[in-house]
């Protein structure tokens, strides 16, 4: 019994942030938009919540839950995963601060009816004119318009940057609009070097809301190769003859082409997996299919010690990773495949090409400053990749998943 005077913690409501709320089927999203953390809650546990942040101390939440299901309820517990989740104002925490996001309006111009008619046009002429001049669709021989090895990658890499920011910020874009904040950051997928987007808050709006951030990167994606296509066809000199300038428009969209068809490898958990597990009302599709294969794994061993608990995972989750998690085992065995048999040799090639030239005698100046360039850019993003990758492997030791867009 506590003393006369003293209040029990069950008796005094509890202080929270400001929560949305977004009812989705059998489950409600509850979240803190300003930290980007949300739980999933069946229908009854976010009643319970609702009354915990109306007011109501824990006693009186869990009589009421109570009396309404005839059932009894761990509140610690409840509390407990309201505050690891932290919706709890803690003492001396001051209440998080609510308010528009930066760029709302701009995100709103850049997909307003005016916008889309000119992203439609832009589309549309550059598809006409690939049609009545076929030389003008990006292909992999435009690729080579320099014959030194270090200004094809500068150049590359240089066009590459505005490219991919673009992309990013056409994600967050689309998302703040809506009032949602964002987060990018630098990631990998296998021995791919990824840039990309945290919207987490995401899962608090609309289902149908959430596709057009999704998908944004690659619309925008389709209208730069649009303009590169136009520009290189303006770039073109008399008789349609090609120019330096035509060649380098022509590389860089043919590489933003690649970088559309990469969104469809799902397994790598591009653009295209976020848009199809959206509409499947997954929650964690790609961990749960992974969990999967290693179970399969273990038990082909005859192994039962260190199963994961399938009844844990989400119910929709565990019916799509009977399949998805197939296309794992494919698709990075066609990723492998791919770098062991075409990535590999060619670039084996093009570095034992760049040493050489430290060797002969007949290499010129030039020859040797392209040959340093290109190993320097060429090894620093494998060094990249990999201590992004070791840096990711033990922070996911301790922190919990995000969803990304790329």
């Amino acid at each position: 019994m506590p003393e006369h005077g003293i209040r029990n913690e069950a008796d005094t409501p509890l202080p929270f942030h400001p929560l949305v709320y977004l009812e989705d089927g059998e489950e409600v999203t509850i979240g803190r938009p300003d930290t980007d953390s949300y739980g999933i809650f069946p229908v009854d546990g976010a009643h319970l919540v609702r009354r915990l942040a109306a007011g109501a101390t824990p006693s009186q939440a869990a009589d009421w839950y109570s009396a309404e299901y005839g059932e009894q309820v761990d509140i610690d517990d409840i509390i407990g995963a309201l505050r690891e989740l932290g919706f709890v104002r803690e003492e001396g925490e001051e209440p998080a601060q609510t308010g528009p996001v930066r760029w709302q309006r701009l995100g709103r111009a850049l997909f307003s009816p005016p916008a889309w008619v000119c992203y439609g046009l832009i589309t549309a002429w550059a598809l006409w004119r690939m049609i009545r001049s076929p030389d003008l669709v990006p292909a992999a021989e435009d690729m080579l318009f320099s014959e030194y090895y270090a200004v094809i990658s500068l150049v590359m890499l240089v066009a590459a940057v505005p490219l991919i920011a673009i992309h990013e910020a056409f994600h967050a874009l689309a998302a703040r609009r809506l009032g949602i904040g964002s987060k990018t950051r630098l990631s990998h997928r296998f021995y791919f070097l990824v840039v990309e987007t945290a919207l987490d808050g995401l899962v608090a709006v609309e289902r149908r809301k959430r596709y057009l951030p999704i998908v944004a990167g690659m619309v925008v994606d389709i209208v730069l190769v649009s303009l590169l296509v136009t520009v290189a066809d303006v770039a073109r000199g008399p008789g349609g003859a090609e120019t330096t300038a035509s060649r380098v428009c022509l590389a860089v969209a043919f590489a933003a082409v690649l970088r559309v068809l990469w969104q469809f490898f799902l397994y790598l958990r591009t653009d295209v997996y976020v848009l199809i597990t959206t509409m499947l009302g997954c929650v964690d599709l790609h961990t749960t299919s992974v969990r999967l294969l290693r179970n399969r794994f273990l038990r082909l061993r005859g192994r039962t010690e260190g199963l994961a608990d399938e009844s844990l995972w989400h119910p929709v989750d565990r019916r799509a990773a009977r399949w998805y998690s197939w296309l794992i085992v494919a698709g990075y065995t066609f990723s492998l495949s791919t770098f062991l048999l075409a990535l590999a040799p060619v670039f084996v090639e093009m570095v034992s090409g760049a040493v050489s030239r430290f060797g002969g005698e007949g290499s010129s100046w030039v020859e040797l400053l392209d040959s340093s360039a290109f190993l320097i850019m060429a090894f620093w993003q494998s060094a990249l990749t990999i201590w992004i990758a070791a840096r990711e492997r033990l922070r996911g030791r301790t922190s919990r998943t995000h969803h990304v867009i790329g």
